[in-house]
């Protein structure tokens, strides 16, 4: 220390000056308290963790940007950082509207199922691979399935983004369910989304004039509600030959309406057929059968024609004269004349034994049924049913045509009792099972109701007969 002294004492004075004021600026430095410290949070010991990582703010650089820093300290440092919760959010948030944004600028367009059209085929001409066509129908949630079979002239409507990725796609399944598939990530997930079907009653009347088809038609029934009529009262009324001029029917049907547009007609709920005086009443229970007022089954175990027909063109008859073979040769069946391509149901529940086709009977289907029963069914232009199955009676099983030895398109009917041939319209039908006593009560109630709606719509048909003839 001696030595540090006299080295001092023995530089210039100016020398002297320098060191003096430089050991004063440090003394006042270590004395003063370090500026901003108070920005640095401790903890509540005032004491820091060894090791822990700690954010320092930095002086502003300049106006626009400012510089953070993370500085590792020994032990005694800076109070760990905290994340704000609330600005994760605000990210969160603002990265959900992003996509809400990106979703509504998708490009749209709609595209038309063509006859032969598969989901890859029209992907493949919309510029979407293999791999998405996969993507879509294995879709999580089960529901993309429905576009394995596509109906031709259905409409799909395909959202993609800027890129040309697959974001959306909407497939009207039918007027009230659409099927959607959209990406979410790199997946995508299925839905339906059903509309609700508001059912409304309405009303029809007719009395026949020429035939039931112009009658029914003139009333405002649509093809499908005339052949469904026909069914209701098919066991006992043969629509070719016991129709006449004067005979009357009243029907009480569903109308189906989405948003208050209507979309289509839905079942008959009650029906009355006044056919040469005799009157015939058909209720529909919420088992999807038509019983009489009484609560028999208008149901019969087979139906008495298996098809709807304009007319007879040639009935059983063992001793008829063959047109083509210019011979007389029994026919053991009815023929009903229809129009080609007029679907043919099965008379009964059975099993089908032969659908094939030979230069006779043309494309033919034969259904065993119980009790010795056999019914054969000629001259399909299409069969629908294949040797083996199990058909329901009003399955289809065909569609009449004119192949085999048949100069015009008609159904040839065979009615077969323990291997003997019966004409169809006269066998005795044995009828179906009547309805469950444990539900008399409630199908009482409907059917009250249903019968005091006819007899109401029946008057009106009654005016309007009398406001014709007073028009006359």
């Amino acid at each position: 220390m001696k030595n540090i002294k006299n080295l001092y004492f023995a530089l210039p004075k100016q020398h002297q000056i320098i060191i003096i004021s430089c050991a004063a600026a440090v003394l006042f430095l270590l004395m003063v308290p370090l500026k901003g410290t108070n920005q640095l949070n401790s903890n509540a010991n005032g004491e820091f963790k060894a090791g822990q990582r700690y954010q320092v703010a930095m002086p502003e650089q300049d106006s626009k940007s400012t510089v953070k820093a993370n500085i590792q300290l020994p032990a005694k440092q800076l109070t760990p950082v905290t994340i704000n919760q609330s600005n994760e959010s605000a990210v969160a948030k603002h990265k959900v509207n992003d996509i809400d944004e990106n979703a509504a600028q998708l490009n749209w367009q709609s595209v038309k199922v063509r006859s032969g059209d598969s989901l890859a085929k029209i992907f493949k001409r919309n510029d979407l691979n293999a791999t998405t066509t996969h993507k879509v129908i294995t879709a999580k949630g089960q529901e993309s399935k429905l576009l394995k079979k596509l109906n031709v002239g259905d409409i799909l409507r395909i959202g993609k983004d800027n890129s040309g990725t697959l974001v959306s796609l909407e497939y009207p399944i039918s007027k009230a369910e659409t099927l959607f598939v959209n990406l979410r990530g790199q997946q995508y997930h299925s839905h339906k989304e059903s509309k609700s079907i508001e059912i409304r009653e309405a009303f029809s009347q007719g009395i026949i004039k020429s035939n039931f088809w112009n009658a029914a038609s003139s009333a405002g029934l649509n093809d499908g509600q005339i052949i469904n009529l026909a069914n209701v009262f098919g066991w006992d009324i043969d629509f070719a030959l016991d129709i006449r001029k004067g005979d009357s029917f009243n029907v009480i049907f569903e109308k189906k309406y989405i948003e208050g547009d209507f979309i289509g007609t839905g079942k008959i709920l009650a029906a009355e057929f006044v056919n040469q005086g005799d009157n015939f009443q058909a209720i529909r229970f919420t088992d999807d059968e038509y019983y009489s007022p009484d609560g028999k089954s208008m149901r019969k175990a087979f139906l008495r024609a298996p098809v709807s027909f304009r007319y007879i063109s040639s009935n059983f008859n063992p001793k008829r004269f063959h047109p083509i073979q210019k011979r007389v040769r029994p026919h053991n069946g009815t023929d009903y004349r229809a129009k080609r391509g007029t679907p043919v149901v099965a008379a009964g529940n059975g099993k089908v034994t032969h659908a094939t086709y030979n230069k006779y009977n043309g494309n033919y289907v034969f259904i065993q049924h119980g009790n010795g029963i056999v019914t054969k069914y000629l001259h399909f232009s299409k069969r629908a049913v294949k040797k083996g199955q199990r058909v329901k009676q009003g399955q289809v099983i065909g569609y009449v045509g004119s192949t085999g030895m048949s100069q015009a398109p008609h159904l040839h009917y065979e009615f077969l009792l323990n291997g003997v041939h019966r004409n169809p319209r006269t066998v005795k039908l044995p009828d179906a099972k009547p309805i469950s006593s444990k539900y008399r009560k409630a199908f009482k109630a409907v059917a009250a109701q249903r019968l005091t709606e006819l007899s109401g719509s029946r008057q009106a048909l009654v005016s309007m007969q009398e406001s014709s003839i007073n028009a006359d």
